[in-house]
């Protein structure tokens, strides 16, 4: 599968480029492959660099209001300097890595709305840099990721919203400037409870897993029985009944606070 954008031409005459993507569904921890192809204009041109990178759109909470912000979050040079010749084609085969921390943007094949990750293509020439348009791609949950996901699914709880915050969910293995929360909505055997968020933190071994109930705005009360945090193994996952963790944890938390 291809996906084309074309990147602004660079002066009168000048070069163009064109960013390919052969495959825009990934995982976390997977590559994104696809090719540069660099259109010369009408005269000879030095190219200074070119690189790709990774995306997104978060969330920032400021003092007094909320805004949104691209954050890139990985970027890779593709080779060195070199002339591009009048009209000539030059094309550059990349592999970028998908972090392991990076949010999904897909659950069961359907695009959670307000997820914004995607590809951007960085040419410099002649002392100026041009900057494409995002190139978007698909982020599939890992196999346990998917079995928690499922779990919450299995239980009830339907989807309600996604979003990335800039910030850092303090005890957790989180590297990158932001992280996501997916919100569901609680089914009605668990009466008196609104909504659990969940957010998924990832490296190459493991990730931390974080649930909270009863949120309050930008706080992660750590402390509180409301607030859950286990760690789940990418390669391990499959002795648990993930279900059943979960709605042992929500009834207890449920039976203390005389919500069930």
């Amino acid at each position: 599968m291809a996906f084309r954008k074309l990147l602004a031409s660079l002066g009168a005459g000048g070069a163009s480029v064109e960013t390919v993507l052969t495959e825009v569904n990934v995982v976390p921890g997977g590559v994104v492959q696809g090719e540069v192809r660099i259109q010369g204009g009408s005269v000879n041109q030095d190219i200074e660099g070119l690189s790709v990178g990774l995306q997104a759109r978060v969330e920032v909470e400021g003092a007094d209001s909320e805004y949104k912000q691209d954050i890139e979050f990985t970027r890779v040079r593709l080779g060195g300097a070199f002339e591009l010749q009048a009209n000539a084609v030059h094309a550059v085969p990349f592999g970028l890595e998908i972090p392991w921390e990076t949010p999904v943007t897909m659950i069961d094949g359907q695009a959670l709305r307000g997820m914004h990750i995607g590809v951007t293509t960085e040419l410099a020439i002649a002392r100026a840099v041009d900057s494409g348009d995002l190139d978007p791609i698909n982020v599939h949950p890992m196999p346990a990721q998917k079995a928690i996901l499922d779990a919450f699914i299995q239980l009830g709880f339907h989807f309600k919203s996604a979003d990335m915050e800039r910030g850092h969910i303090r005890g957790t293995r989180q590297r990158l400037p932001f992280y996501q929360e997916i919100e569901f909505y609680a089914p009605s055997q668990y009466r008196g409870l609104n909504e659990v968020e969940l957010s998924f933190v990832a490296d190459e071994h493991a990730m931390d897993v974080v649930l909270e109930m009863d949120k309050k705005p930008g706080l992660f009360s750590e402390g509180s029985d409301t607030y859950r945090s286990f760690q789940v193994g990418l390669h391990d996952w499959q002795g648990t009944d993930w279900a059943g963790y979960l709605n042992q944890w929500l009834s207890e938390v449920g039976g203390k606070r005389n919500w069930f």
